[in-house]
């Protein structure tokens, strides 16, 4: 008798009459932090936008933001803590491969909605065993696809090497980047690992190799590192970068500060290529742009304006039409159901169509 009172939606995780509560796990600290660490508190301020007019169906959307510090260990903990403690109603843009692969199969089998995973590892794309999880980017093997194609039409005969994170990121890209470009062009494949503090090895192998088309799968820090390491040995090849280790403002300020000031700005990736599946950041005649700017200018003004920041914002807009998608009693189920039967048909500034279904 004592909840026949209470909303419809009292007895679901997270869910009030006022407000629904997300979780996330981001690298505030660590490795993966700089320009990252922007994304998720973008995504907040896009739903305090949101809230300020009332937020979904009569809700305000809460976003709980944990630090894993890119550490795996530390996302286990931290999601735990979300869903236990915290009694989340999902969890929302989890960030990283390395991180995300390690929590994924407990969201499953908890049946908590895993949402729009902050990476382009194609390992989300699993509808029949990971049926909670949704991607939401291009994943890496699709950019290296892309990227190679690129390359070997333009760089024909040049040779290439990749260097690459150690992981389902750097892999997954590796893999697009060999079914385009012919093996005999790929002189000098280099792996990372996350956590290192230095790449000279690795860029000292591409130039020994002559490298002269150098593609970078690596977050924003380990594009910087690397491009100091070429400067310092004199090696210029052309450089492609994976979109998310080139943010121009992100990898500015790391050259900058990685060098203790000698270098300054994008001098050392000026002329760099890479792909984009949401607009640039610096283009102020797009709506979607102007619009982020706007929330920006209110809600997020501290951050730089740069593509993390986009991304957030991008992301949470499509949580947004999963949300409503999902009607005026969300439950759990629904969600995941919501993004199955209507994700494929969703809009926002992305250049691609999402593609979501059940498998």
């Amino acid at each position: 008798a004592g909840c026949g009172s209470s909303s419809s939606s009292s007895s679901v995780p997270g869910v009030t009459s006022t407000s629904i509560t997300f979780g996330t796990h981001q690298p505030l600290t660590g490795p993966a932090a700089p320009g990252y660490s922007e994304i998720a508190p973008a995504s907040q301020a896009f739903f305090d936008y949101l809230n300020a007019q009332g937020g979904i169906n009569g809700r305000k959307i809460n976003l709980i933001i944990k630090n894993d510090e890119y550490n795996p260990a530390k996302t286990v903990t931290v999601t735990h803590e979300l869903v236990l403690n915290d009694n989340v109603f999902g969890i929302f843009e989890g960030l990283g491969t390395p991180t995300h692969t390690k929590v994924v199969g407990y969201l499953n089998s908890s049946k908590v909605p895993d949402m729009f995973v902050a990476s382009g590892c194609p390992c989300w794309d699993n509808g029949t065993a990971q049926p909670y999880t949704f991607g939401w980017q291009p994943n890496y093997t699709i950019e290296g696809k892309i990227l190679g194609q690129y390359i070997k039409q333009h760089f024909a005969g040049k040779k290439v090497g990749v260097l690459y994170q150690d992981d389902d990121f750097g892999q997954g890209g590796l893999a697009g980047i060999k079914d385009e470009v012919p093996a005999a062009d790929i002189v000098s494949m280099q792996p990372y690992q996350s956590g290192t503090t230095t790449l000279a090895p690795q860029v000292t192998a591409l130039k020994t190799a002559k490298v002269q088309v150098q593609v970078d799968f690596t977050v924003p820090i380990y594009t910087a590192i690397a491009q100091l390491t070429s400067f310092t040995l004199g090696y210029k090849p052309q450089l492609a970068v994976s979109n998310v280790g080139i943010d121009p403002t992100t990898v500015g300020a790391l050259l900058k500060a990685v060098s203790k000031g000698k270098a300054s700005g994008t001098g050392l990736i000026e002329g760099a290529l890479t792909d984009g599946y949401i607009p640039s950041s610096s283009d102020a005649t797009n709506p979607w742009i102007q619009l982020f700017m706007k929330i920006h200018a209110q809600y997020d003004a501290s951050a730089p304006f740069d593509g993390n920041v986009e991304y957030g914002m991008a992301n949470a807009y499509t949580l947004v039409q999963a949300l409503e998608a999902a009607g005026k009693n969300p439950t759990r189920q629904g969600l995941v159901n919501a993004v199955n039967s209507k994700g494929a048909s969703w809009t926002g500034p992305g250049l691609v169509p999402f593609r979501y279904s059940t498998s």
